[in-house]
């Protein structure tokens, strides 16, 4: 029996699967723990519909991706700190103080974990820091650090 699996089963197959296993496997377990639904054209015309509009919202999601990528190109995030000689700072800056001016200043709400700092800036001056925007998409932005 052709099955479409609503679940990932272990061992079966994964959600959005179509596979063929056995009439009494499919009836007596699949079916009865709706971890399963039956192929019938119905079905595969509404797998078909699901797995369209979710390509869809991939694409939408990668297309504001890369406008967000634009615009972030064209943004500078200002911050200060204390610094000693040489233009060294008292501490560092890290990735939640540039996602926390870059929400402040500019309006743009970016996670933290989406920063991609190696190690926190701990000079005064320019550093473009790149931002995991989506799995495709890395934008920069340009953090100037001034003296308090």
């Amino acid at each position: 029996m052709k099955v479409i699996f609503t679940e990932d089963v272990k061992g079966k197959g994964k959600k959005g699967e179509v596979k063929n296993v056995s009439d009494g496997y499919a009836r007596n377990y699949l079916l009865k723990n709706n971890l399963a639904k039956e192929a019938t054209p119905g079905n595969m015309k509404e797998l078909k519909a699901k797995k369209n509009k979710e390509k869809q919202l991939e694409q939408q999601e990668l297309e504001e991706a890369e406008k967000l990528k634009e615009t972030l190109a064209g943004l500078e995030v200002k911050l200060t700190a204390k610094s000693g000689d040489g233009g060294r700072l008292f501490g560092s800056i890290t990735s939640k103080q540039i996602a926390d001016e870059l929400k402040k200043t500019h309006k743009i709400k970016i996670d933290k974990r989406k920063i991609e700092l190696d190690n926190p800036i701990r000079t005064l001056g320019y550093t473009n820091v790149p931002v995991k925007l989506h799995p495709e998409v890395t934008g920069t932005i340009k953090v100037h650090v001034e003296e308090q």
